[in-house]
């Protein structure tokens, strides 16, 4: 950790505080001031309760006390140098400023409780986030990897969207979905998911067979904790993907998931015709009903996967993100400048709010050292089928 940077950071605030609050000591003297000049009949003081009111904006309960004081006392001194401390009228307005100072102070200092305690659920709610869905390596076996999420709630940093990547014997696998539904409510099926995956893709050597054992955890989860109310309209979409070592290609499945991008080298965009199985959760299928898509993917290629809360954001007028054409527009760019390309372009199209969340991995499989670029790849088309 940077030391000077670390107190850079707990210096600045104290300081902008400190700047701010010559706002109200202001205030204060120019009130006392002008209400000594003006005409007998007209009375400022009254108007010192400005001042705790726009430190409590802010500043802390401390901070906010001590203008309070300060206030108290310049209407005392106005009282004494009139020669009226002791007047009924002027008791009564140093009353009124010491209650009004002392409720701004008890409101102060129940905000700073309330912002502590959002503090303490907002670090548990990212630890138990960043738990559940673990960054991606940046790279594994021979790919490259960049990710990108945003969550719909301002306080989460994960909803119904995830992402997972791991390592087998014979290549990568990667998993991209969408649980029905939006923010925190959605985290438990995800969960569940992201576990189910990073459990079964070591055990199942053929894709089908991880789909379907995705499907059946999460069919048996939702007959465990489904709401009666719900039931047959919570699922997830998820897209399965394999990357062998031994070949320039890509394997995936589609559960009712949109068809990832796929960019080359030459400036060109495809999106692969997918063969969809329905979403998980949706019935109980065995292995026999997934179909394996096959796509070329030589080095050089980015496949962009993303949840429907990319393609599906709107802007101001209602118009839909045009994905694909922003994409082909950044084509050229590594995964992480892509990505960067991405979110700042979304985030301006939807004014800076989502409606639903959005994931975006890009993968790209980097030169292989002992192959060169045209070994086992399939030159018929940019993608194809295979069962």
């Amino acid at each position: 950790m940077d030391v000077r940077k670390g107190w850079t950071s707990v210096r600045q605030p104290w300081q902008s505080s400190r700047a701010l609050l010559s706002i109200p000591v202001v205030l204060i003297v120019v009130i006392t001031v002008v209400d000594q000049v003006v005409p007998a009949d007209i009375h400022l003081g009254p108007l010192l309760v400005i001042a705790p009111a726009i430190t409590a904006s802010f500043a802390g309960p401390r901070l906010t006390g001590l203008i309070g004081f300060l206030t108290v006392s310049a209407q005392t001194y106005i009282g004494w140098h009139f020669g009226v401390l002791f007047s009924r009228n002027v008791l009564v307005q140093i009353l009124a400023l010491a209650v009004m100072s002392a409720m701004i102070v008890s409101f102060c200092a129940v905000r700073e409780q309330s912002q502590r305690q959002m503090a303490q659920v907002r670090s548990v709610a990212e630890a138990a986030q960043h738990v559940l869905l673990w960054p991606l390596p940046e790279r594994i076996g021979p790919v490259r990897i960049a990710c990108l999420y945003l969550a719909a709630e301002e306080e989460a940093q994960m909803g119904g969207d995830l992402y997972a990547a791991t390592r087998i014997m014979s290549g990568v696998r990667i998993m991209i979905g969408d649980v029905r539904g939006k923010g925190l409510s959605a985290i438990g099926e995800a969960a569940l998911l992201l576990g189910a995956f990073r459990e079964a893709a070591y055990r199942h050597t053929a894709l089908p067979d991880l789909a379907a054992a995705l499907e059946e955890s999460v069919t048996r989860y939702l007959a465990d904790f489904e709401p009666i109310e719900e039931t047959g309209e919570r699922f997830a979409t998820a897209l399965l993907l394999e990357l062998p070592d031994d070949g320039h290609l890509a394997r995936m499945i589609s559960c009712g998931h949109p068809p990832p991008l796929l960019l080359g080298p030459d400036s060109d965009l495809v999106v692969p015709s997918l063969h969809p199985a329905p979403p998980l959760g949706i019935g109980g299928t065995g292995p026999e009903s997934y179909v394996i898509d096959e796509v070329p993917f030589e080095p050089g290629d980015i496949l962009v996967l993303y949840t429907d809360g990319v393609i599906e954001a709107r802007d101001g007028d209602g118009g839909f993100y045009p994905f694909e054409a922003r994409a082909a527009r950044w084509n050229g760019a590594g995964p992480e400048s892509l990505l960067h390309h991405i979110r700042r372009d979304l985030l301006a199209h939807t004014g800076g709010r989502l409606d639903d969340d959005a994931a975006v991995v890009t993968v790209r499989r980097e030169p292989d050292i002992h192959q060169g670029r045209h070994g086992h790849i399939l030159h018929a088309s940019r993608f194809g089928h295979g069962s």
